[in-house]
């Protein structure tokens, strides 16, 4: 009997066409691939969830006639004057010299029409956002470029970056090409030198260290200022521990779909965690401390559309911030500069090489003649839409619920598709009662 021959060859899994393409690449150059843009993997997501709306035993709310509210405060434990938020979606911080100053003016500008805060990112402070930013809350990074104590004192909040989702552990980069001498002077570094920002604090090694700090920045800020801490999601039930024991008002929450500037792509595929994965186990340890809603709990790190921002909240979130979608809204990767991104040897969905400073939509660059073609005021007002929509997509899925606040949602209103997202959500797979490793069917 003949054998058959194979019609078509088999790509190998192990080794892809991609894997074997960066093998290759790593080969040549002998330097590791360095990206932004965030994971690429499939990871369990909110997608993965779905809520149970209101039938017979669940009685929902009139949209146009029962009011679901919005709004949250942040910073409620110690600070004087915490942060009033209309809407639970917040502005993550992402550095001027990663971003232009039009694409930062038009944050602020966006951010406050929408009536919640953004946040400066490695860098320091610039004027536009301050601006134009009605709450403004100041990064506190490991690099301290920027800081001063007078900027401390302008912000509304002051959030204390350890970690980030996309990277825990490692810090980010900004090449010699963004840093212009307005970037250069703001972080008192040479002007087209490759900077590279350092992955822990220089004064303080543990969460002793950490209450101490938080104690100055109290001291410096008068007991105004909201303190975040913002963690990575590498060990979320521990940390988050960790940062209300040292004084948080607010743990923020990055997951592994977080963005980036700029750090090595073996951090953003294999580092950290799903961001679904992170929710629970901080809300355990915040439970644990009796600390739930007191402290609050903001989660970042692949939030897209309402749908999202309600499974964060129905997990125990009491807000979420978003970067990418952000910029997204602005104008990043918009398909009408389909022809530049060509030229750059990408497509406007996959272009992840915003630290080149090439950017066509003149966002994530330093280059005067492209940061001209983003108009802030126009930029703003798409931000400000696409807030709208995020808060009344969260505010339909809670009145489908019978909740007349966003905040009233709880896990009780999901199920999960997969048994990794019922496992990582705390919640049931969907059709019945089982929560993977919490007892029977």
């Amino acid at each position: 009997m003949e054998n058959t021959p194979h019609t078509k060859p088999r790509d190998s899994w192990t080794f892809s066409p991609e894997i074997n393409a960066e093998i290759r690449r790593a080969a040549e150059t002998g330097i590791y691939d360095i990206r932004g843009g965030g994971a690429k993997r499939r990871v369990p997501h909110f997608d993965d969830l779905l809520f149970l709306g209101a039938s017979m035993s669940r009685y929902p709310l009139e949209g146009y006639r029962e009011k679901c509210d919005t709004s949250v405060t942040l910073g409620t434990r110690f600070a004087k004057k915490p942060i009033e938020l209309k809407i639970p979606v917040t502005i993550a911080g992402m550095s001027f010299g990663a971003l232009s100053g039009p694409a930062k003016e038009a944050l602020g500008r966006g951010a406050t029409m929408a009536g919640t805060s953004t946040t400066t990112g490695d860098g320091g402070m610039t004027n536009e956002e301050r601006g134009h930013s009605e709450k403004l809350v100041y990064q506190y990074l490991p690099s301290r470029y920027g800081m001063n104590p007078d900027d401390l004192r302008r912000a509304d909040a002051i959030e204390i970056v350890v970690g980030q989702g996309a990277k825990p552990g490692g810090g980010g980069m900004l090449l010699g090409q963004k840093i212009t001498e307005r970037v250069a002077g703001m972080r008192n570094l040479p002007v087209g030198i490759d900077q590279r920002s350092a992955c822990r604090h220089p004064d303080w090694t543990g969460p002793d260290d950490l209450e101490i700090k938080i104690l100055e920045i109290r001291e410096i800020t008068n007991w105004e200022k909201p303190i975040y801490i913002k963690v990575g999601g590498a060990r979320p039930y521990y940390d988050t521990a960790l940062a209300v024991k040292a004084g948080a008002d607010v743990v923020v929450l990055d997951g592994m779909q977080g963005g980036t500037a700029a750090t090595q792509d073996v951090f953003i595929e294999h580092v950290g965690q799903p961001t679904l994965a992170c929710i629970r186990p901080a809300v355990k340890a915040l439970q644990d401390l009796g600390m739930h809603r007191k402290v609050q709990l903001v989660v970042s790190g692949g939030i897209r559309t309402g749908a999202d921002v309600a499974k964060a909240l129905a997990l125990g979130a009491d807000a979420v911030a978003i970067g990418t979608a952000a910029l997204v809204a602005l104008g990043e990767n918009d398909p009408k500069w389909a022809a530049e991104y060509t030229k750059l040897g990408t497509t406007a969905d996959a272009y992840d090489d915003w630290h080149e400073g090439k950017d066509p939509a003149g966002i994530t660059t330093q280059d005067p003649e492209l940061m001209k073609r983003l108009d802030p005021v126009e930029a703003a007002r798409k931000l400000r839409n696409y807030l709208a929509v995020l808060t009344l997509e969260c505010q339909t899925i809670a009145r489908a619920c019978g909740k007349s606040h966003v905040h009233n949602l709880e896990p009780e209103d999901l199920c999960a598709l997969t048994i990794e997202a019922a496992a990582m959500a705390g919640v049931p797979l969907a059709g019945t009662s089982w929560i993977p490793g919490q007892g029977t069917f």
